[in-house]
């Protein structure tokens, strides 16, 4: 495991599976902030390469997923753990890139994207970049959002920069997503829509589009 720093902000890598000591105090936490970084977004064909995890606390991990692995068993006992709310922005593809890549079964989980289009109907802006600036207050910096996540060299700062900043602030931001959902009424609704994320995700792994549709 090495660790940098980028902003003040400590971050661990890992490869492959996060360290035992890493799992040990994740598991204690209330909260996990998730991202996943990939060849591109067609399930099967473009592999998953990166996952980043942050806690309440802002402990930032970075696990590099070699081509070949398809197992990591302490990421399966932390994302199938049911008393550890997990928070994703656009929580569809991800939770669909670790099952086709590392057969987990992600439970309890929280989608800010879902969060804002029931609670900000003020806007369609509801890309993580704006998101955090309105929310938080951060302008995040996408501009390594397309690049090489799978190349055996290590990973640019700009890269580490990214991949930190889309988790660092998700936590903050979903918690201010409950207040408004929660006052406006709609908090029920928006649990219900993440209950059926696993369904949607199931479905994109099989090249099911738009089943919904008429």
């Amino acid at each position: 495991m090495n660790k940098t720093s980028t902003n003040n902000h400590h971050i661990s890598f890992c490869e492959n599976d996060l360290s035992d000591d890493l799992y040990e105090k994740y598991k204690q936490s209330k909260y996990l902030a998730v991202d996943t970084e990939a060849m591109g977004l067609f399930h099967g064909r473009d592999r998953l390469c990166l996952i980043q995890i942050c806690d309440e606390f802002k402990l930032t991990s970075c696990i590099k997923v070699e081509k070949n692995i398809k197992k990591a068993k302490n990421i399966k006992k932390l994302f199938e753990d049911k008393n550890i709310l997990k928070i994703f922005h656009f929580a569809r593809f991800d939770v669909a890139a670790i099952k086709s890549n590392l057969e987990i079964n992600i439970e309890n989980i929280f989608c800010t994207k879902i969060a804002s289009k029931l609670a900000r109907t003020y806007t369609n802006k509801h890309g993580l970049k704006d998101l955090i600036t309105e929310l938080v207050g951060i302008d995040l910096d996408k501009t390594s959002q397309s690049s090489d996540w799978g190349s055996g060299r290590n990973l640019s700062q700009e890269q580490i920069n990214y991949a930190a900043n889309d988790v660092k602030y998700l936590i903050e931001a979903m918690e201010k997503l409950k207040i408004i959902l929660k006052r406006e009424g709609r908090y029920e609704l928006a649990k219900n829509c993440f209950k059926a994320i696993p369904i949607h995700s199931e479905l994109d792994i099989a090249h099911f589009s738009n089943i919904f549709d008429h």
